[in-house]
Order: C-alpha cells, then sequence, then structure tokens
C-alpha cells in the first residue's frame, strides 16, 4: 500500500496550467491557476511557492518566462527548489465547457499521483480553480472538515473579468501595460488586495512614488499582503522624501518579521531623520544577514558619523571582504584612516548615502520557518501530548504577534487536539479568531479556557467582544475580573482605559435643544 503524503510542512511548486486549447483569448488560464492557488491555498502546514520564485529558478535555468517547460525540467526545477510536491496541469475548451486535468509529482517518492479533473463553463472558472484546490487539499489530506462545497463557495469574491485584468497584468511585459490592467482589475473590484498591492509595486518600479503610496495604502493592516505592501510603501515614501512615513510603514513590517532587508531600511530612513537607533537597526540587519555587504556598509556609515571610528573600520574591513572593488568603501575607509588620530568626523567631511534594500523576501523566511517546524514537529514526536501541545501554543503566540493569523490558528488547533485541556490553547485561539473577526467561534474557545483556568487571555477577549457588541458594562467586568488576577496586566490596563472612554461617552447627559 502506497505510504500517504505527510500533512506537516509542505511546500508546492504549481505550474502554470498547459493550454491545449485552439480557442482565442484563453491563454492568461494557464497563468492564473498558480496565482489562484498560491492564494487559496495559504495554510499553516502548506507554502505554494509565490511567482517571483518560480520566475527566478527559470532563469537560472534558461527557461524563458513564457515557455512551458517539459517534464525533466519540472522535475529540475523542483529540485533546485527544493519542493515537497510540484503541481502540473492542462486545460481545455470546446466553445462552452473548460476541462482542466491536474496531478500531483511527488520529489520524495519520485512518483505522479493519479490524476483528476475539474470542468465547468468558462464563467464559472474561479469556482473550477477552487474544485482544483480542493482535489490537492485532499490529495495531501488537508482537506477542511467543512466539505467540498463550503469550500469552493468561499472562493475569490472577486470578478472573472477583474481576476482576468490582474493575470494579464502579472504577465505583461510592459510597465504601462500592467498598470493599465492592475487598474481596471482594481476599477472592476476596488478591494482587490493582490491587485492593489501589484498596482503599488508597479507604480513604484514606474517612479510614481505618490500614487504608489495612494494605492499600497488602501491594503488593510489584517490582510496577509499587508507586510509586502508596507515594505514598497516605505520604499515609495522614502523615494519621495517623506522619512516619518516611510519609518512608520518600515516599522509595522519590522514588528511582524525580523528580514534584514527591512532592519536596514529602518536604518536608513531614521539616519535621514532623528537618527535614533539607526545604529541598532543596521547591527541587526548585520546579525540577520552577517553575508551582506550593504549592510556592514550601513553600520559602518553610522558608526563613522557617531564617531566610532574603530568599529565604522572594522565594519568597512568586513564589506570589503565581500565586495572587494567597492569605490565608495575604499573611499571611506581612506577617509577614516586619514582622521584616525582625532577619532571624529570633521564637519566639512561627506560621506555617502546608505544604501536601501527594495527586494522584500518573506518566501524564503516562511520557508525556512515552515522546515524548522518541520524538524521541530519530528523531534516532539517522540515527547509527550503535554511537552508537545504546549510547543504548538508557544508557537502559535509568536506567530499571532508577527501577525500570521493563519499560522497561529494551526498552531493553537494543533495544540488543542493533542491536549484539550489546555486553558493556553483554547485563549490563544480564541485570540487568533477575534482578531479574523469570528466573534462566536472566538467566544466558544475563551470560555473554554476559562472553564479549565481562570487567567486574564480569555477575560480579555471576551472583553473586547462585549466592546465590539456595543456592551461596555459586561466589558468592564471582564476587564476587572482580569486586573483582580492580574493587576498589572498591561493589556488589561490598557482596555480598561478604552472601556472607561466609552462608559463615560454613553453616560453624557444629552445636550440642550
Amino acid at each position: 500500500m502506497a505510504q500517504a503524503p505527510s500533512s506537516t510542512g509542505q511546500t508546492v511548486l504549481v505550474v502554470p496550467f498547459e493550454n491545449q486549447s485552439k480557442a482565442p483569448g484563453i491563454e492568461w488560464i494557464g497563468e492564473s491557476f498558480p496565482e489562484f492557488l498560491q492564494g487559496r491555498l495559504d495554510l499553516p502546514s502548506l507554502f505554494v511557492l509565490p511567482r517571483e520564485d518560480r520566475l527566478r529558478a527559470y532563469d537560472r535555468l534558461g527557461i524563458p518566462a513564457g515557455l512551458h517547460p517539459s517534464r525533466a525540467s519540472i522535475y529540475r526545477l523542483a529540485e533546485q527548489l527544493d519542493v515537497d510536491y510540484v503541481l502540473l496541469g492542462s486545460y481545455g475548451f470546446d466553445g462552452r465547457t473548460l476541462t482542466t486535468s491536474a496531478q500531483l509529482l511527488d520529489m520524495h517518492r519520485e512518483r505522479l499521483l493519479a490524476p483528476w479533473s475539474e470542468s465547468g463553463p468558462l464563467p464559472q472558472l474561479i469556482a473550477i480553480e477552487s474544485g482544483v484546490a480542493w482535489d490537492l487539499l485532499e490529495a495531501l489530506h488537508l482537506a477542511p472538515s467543512t466539505g467540498r462545497e463550503a469550500y469552493i463557495a468561499t472562493g475569490s469574491p472577486n470578478r472573472l473579468d477583474a481576476f482576468e485584468n490582474y493575470i494579464r497584468g502579472v504577465t505583461a511585459p510592459a510597465q504601462d501595460e500592467q498598470i493599465r490592467h492592475f487598474r481596471e482589475a482594481v476599477r472592476l473590484t476596488p478591494d482587490y488586495p493582490a491587485a492593489l498591492l501589484q498596482l503599488g509595486k508597479t507604480l513604484y518600479r514606474a517612479r510614481q512614488y505618490d500614487a504608489a503610496v495612494a494605492e499600497l495604502a488602501k491594503i488593510p493592516q489584517s490582510d496577509s499582503r499587508a507586510r509586502e505592501a508596507n515594505f514598497y510603501l516605505g520604499l515609495a515614501a522614502y523615494a519621495r522624501g517623506d522619512f516619518p512615513r516611510a519609518e512608520l510603514a518600515f516599522r509595522s513590517v519590522a514588528a511582524q518579521l525580523p528580514l534584514a532587508e527591512v532592519y536596514n531600511n529602518l536604518g536608513v530612513v531614521t539616519a535621514h531623520g532623528t537618527r535614533k537607533n539607526a545604529v541598532e537597526y543596521f547591527q541587526k540587519a548585520v546579525e540577520a544577514d552577517p553575508s551582506d555587504f550593504d549592510y556592514h556598509f550601513n553600520l559602518a556609515l553610522e558608526l563613522y558619523r557617531n564617531g566610532d571610528v574603530a568599529a565604522a573600520s572594522h565594519h568597512l574591513h568586513e564589506a570589503l571582504a565581500l565586495k572587494p572593488g567597492d569605490s565608495e568603501a575604499k573611499a571611506l575607509l581612506d577617509a577614516i584612516a586619514s582622521h584616525s588620530s582625532r577619532g571624529v568626523v570633521p564637519a566639512s567631511e561627506r560621506v555617502p548615502l546608505e544604501r536601501i534594500r527594495t527586494n522584500y523576501d518573506e518566501s524564503s523566511f516562511r520557508q525556512l520557518a515552515l522546515k524548522v517546524g518541520v524538524a521541530a514537529e519530528q523531534r516532539l514526536s517522540k515527547t509527550d501530548p503535554r511537552t508537545h501541545a504546549k510547543f504548538h501554543t508557544d508557537r502559535g503566540h509568536q506567530l499571532l504577534t508577527q501577525g500570521f493569523l493563519g499560522e497561529a490558528e494551526g498552531e493553537f488547533r494543533e495544540a488543542v487536539t493533542l491536549n484539550s485541556s489546555s486553558p493556553e490553547a483554547h485563549a490563544g485561539l480564541a485570540s487568533v479568531l477575534e482578531a479574523e473577526d469570528r466573534p462566536t467561534e472566538a467566544r466558544s474557545e475563551a470560555d473554554a479556557a476559562l472553564r479549565l483556568r481562570q487567567f486574564p487571555e480569555p477575560l480579555l477577549v471576551l472583553a473586547r467582544l462585549d466592546l465590539r457588541n456595543q456592551k461596555p458594562e459586561a466589558a468592564a467586568e471582564n476587564v476587572d475580573r482580569a486586573l483582580r488576577l492580574e493587576p498589572a496586566n498591561e493589556s488589561a490596563i490598557a482596555l480598561k482605559r478604552t472601556v472607561a472612554a466609552k462608559l463615560a461617552q454613553e453616560a453624557q447627559p444629552l445636550p440642550n435643544r
């Protein structure tokens, strides 16, 4: 009997589906499969590689972006990307019905799983692609308990014509054509986060910085794309000289993701403003990636400005060891040598500009986190359920703090499965469900936690839910219960002030007429 695929920490490469139809005007559908499935299959235990990763691998293997690669090339591509599975597929259209065929290539067992097919009228393309997503989840034993029909019904809310414009924008060769398609997608579906993100990024690359900031700012902070949106918003604000706005944007990303490029850019924008913490940010960038020239160079610049010529010289030597031919680093090192006896930077000294980073690589971070999780899962599988559950609970809280709601929910649910009597796991799940705007489920999990133990976290979830339901008296009671248990709890103290303000507002007398 064939071994079932593991459902823990899987990575999938989706290759554009091959067009086997001669019908004109539907070539864009091939690229729509990886784009749609990446968003639809965003699960804690499953990572679908983004298009950028696939195109970089294509380039390294000398495969043109628009070419459908052979099976042998796809296998080499998957090996290079170190993925667990590849989803292959094709589609055809007979004038009335669109038919798709898909199957998984299992890279570990080096075999193709049994194919599956979906079909329907062309206007139901999004539902068809949701069906493909469901089939893939079933093959990996990850299908949700809600069932196939419910899963398909909760597919993308975007209009098909908006989706088509988005895909045509993604694949368009020229910036002006990309912008035109993304603008049309947003016009047809104004709250289309993926289109807003791509429009903002393309406007930034076209140096239309004001327009880029305006579009990127429309993406809700609760959306999974908000981190990338804020990164590019920070770049656009920096390019137009709005350093406070840039710092705010980069800071929001840094609060969730410890990416070296984010810390570097925070250092750059603060160096142009208050310069407070600039050295600290550059140091964090170097610690996160000590093999990057720019991070050592920027840290050296800021240390030099602060008069720490010895440390600046050290990091310039580190930088030049990575890139020996850099003229600015050499010139600055020569300047340090000439002023070393004074130990300060002369007022007239001109130093080069810091180097901003325009790459954003959340994908690599998430893949690494997934592999670390898999290794931890293998180690913990031999421990008792309580210890195993505590690991998932702690990791859930970490992911919740970083804004990865889907991943955090998965960790807390795994903890509850392993140890249903863990109050911390139920409370963490309640916090995630509250953040995901699922109040009924959040209240149920908070109540479950309190039945097991009285502690502040679930009480504060209930208080926030009460406040949202316009029940400030009930909220005040839950906050007071939390403070009796933990008087110094900062979240409870802050929420008490919010509740008190709401009660005071409601107690105001009616104005005289």
